[in-house]
């Protein structure tokens, strides 16, 4: 499992689940002031997971075959789309505790809470570690960290004044 995780962390896949993480709690946030129930929550959340999937296989792409002129082939499409999965595990997780909510175990209340809290959890971690593999200390690790998750607290922020 820690091999796993090691190479996760130095792959192309962490820009891109916080790249999703940003878009879920962004989306979470906006549906927290006239909540729906878990199940259009869930729905909101995969739908919203799918069409940043097409729209990002569909720009890089578009994009490659244009600076390359020529089509986009096995390895490349291959990472691109492992590049997109990412992405939408990122805007997906939140998921998981409306799946709680809709199945009893929790409250959607709480499910928004846990939901925006750990996306801003998530954001923080990665900026962390990213610090830490690219050789800073301690305490510039929590700096970045810190900055990392001021993106998703200010989503949370800009919620809580707009409402």
């Amino acid at each position: 499992m820690l091999g796993f995780v090691e190479n996760h962390l130095g792959s192309n896949q962490v820009s891109r689940v916080v790249y999703g993480a940003i878009i879920g709690l962004a989306l979470v946030v906006a549906l927290e002031s006239h909540p729906p129930p878990p199940g259009a929550v869930i729905a909101s959340l995969l739908g919203t997971g799918v069409a940043v999937a097409l729209a990002e296989v569909y720009s890089e792409t578009l994009g490659m075959e244009v600076r390359s002129h020529r089509r986009v082939e096995g390895a490349r499409r291959r990472a691109i789309w492992t590049d997109t999965i990412a992405v939408v595990f990122g805007v997906t997780f939140p998921a998981v505790f409306f799946v709680l909510a809709a199945a009893g175990a929790t409250d959607t209340d709480t499910a928004f809470e846990l939901a925006k809290w750990s996306g801003l959890g998530l954001i923080a971690f990665y900026g962390f570690c990213a610090a830490r593999l690219s050789g800073a200390g301690l305490a510039a690790a929590t700096v970045k960290a810190v900055a990392a998750a001021l993106i998703g607290a200010f989503l949370i922020a800009l919620k809580a004044i707009v409402h």
